[in-house]
């Protein structure tokens, strides 16, 4: 599996992201000028590119994939933006992050790749795979044991689930109440944008 190594902080700042978003500390600040990457003026391209760079590096997918979710959320019916927003946030490893079960979602792939996770009573080892109205997320009773779980409740325990997500933080486990909708979002995006530059 490809991994992305681009720095954190470094690529937050590029693409005008909180460390936040992806679960990492904004203790470390940057020392340039707040506004030294805004004087330059962005084409319409350099601006639909962006855009395209933050909602990957969001959710950590690489560009074969992400347009294979593009290609779906033009298929499905709706607004084709906010179906691809959908899509991202249906990916088992961002749900886990959701729960406050992983600390970042570069940790959440891991564990899923691991093993950890259930999704309906069954063991799921797929990052990528897509959680539907009514799956119960789960952490395999084994893993319950780790101490890595109790150091990630401890940093991120507190995190704000969102309102699609029922969780219950004792027993570690999580039920998709509803389907994700735009307004459900944490961070700012032009999805629109994105659309526009596959659509050319």
């Amino acid at each position: 599996m490809a991994i992305n190594r681009d720095p954190i902080l470094k690529k937050c700042r590029s693409l005008d992201i909180s460390p936040a978003v992806l679960g990492y500390s904004e203790n470390k600040k940057s020392k340039r000028h707040p506004e030294g990457n805004r004087r330059k003026k962005v084409s319409e391209y350099g601006q639909q590119l962006k855009e395209k760079q933050k909602l990957k590096f969001v959710y950590g997918v690489l560009e074969k994939q992400f347009y294979h979710y593009y290609e779906l959320a033009t298929k499905e019916e709706g607004i084709a933006g906010e179906n691809l927003i959908r899509i991202l946030e249906s990916r088992l490893d961002n749900i886990v992050f959701r729960m406050g079960l992983a600390i970042t979602r570069r940790e959440a792939r891991q564990l899923v790749s691991h093993g950890h996770f259930c999704v309906n009573g069954k063991r799921v080892d797929i990052p990528s795979y897509r959680v539907k109205v009514g799956d119960v997320i789960s952490l395999r009773d084994k893993s319950k044991k780790s101490k890595k779980f109790e150091q990630i409740a401890e940093v991120a325990g507190g995190r704000l689930t969102p309102m699609w997500l029922d969780v219950d933080k004792e027993k570690q486990t999580a039920k998709v109440t509803r389907t994700f909708n735009r307004d459900d979002l944490d961070f700012e995006i032009a999805e629109h944008l994105i659309i526009e530059l596959y659509s050319k």
